[in-house]
């Protein structure tokens, strides 16, 4: 049977405190499917990186939805490093969907 799984984990704040700061997560992905020829791989990615991965599957994509990504704030009610988690469950919802 083959298996495929996607983890988005590791929130790094980048520029931390300045106009330009952001967080980019590490991606792992591990298969046993023969369609990849690697079994195992790991990125790093930002939330804008998302927007355009989820443009492009909504471009080619015909009439099956493509899931929602979860929102982007810039003015964030709370703590940042409870968005930054909430915003990584989105992310991993969304690669997994």
């Amino acid at each position: 049977q083959e298996l495929t799984t996607v983890r988005v984990q590791d929130p790094r704040v980048h520029n931390e405190g300045s106009w330009n700061s952001y967080v980019d997560y590490k991606i792992f992905l591990h298969t046993n499917s023969k369609a990849f020829t690697a079994k195992t791989s790991c990125v790093r990615r930002r939330y804008r990186e998302f927007v355009w991965l989820r443009r492009q599957l909504q471009r080619n994509a015909g009439l099956v939805p493509v899931p929602e990504l979860p929102g982007k704030s810039a003015f964030f009610v709370g703590s940042t490093d409870e968005f930054i988690e909430k915003r990584r469950q989105g992310l991993q919802q969304f690669l997994e969907k």
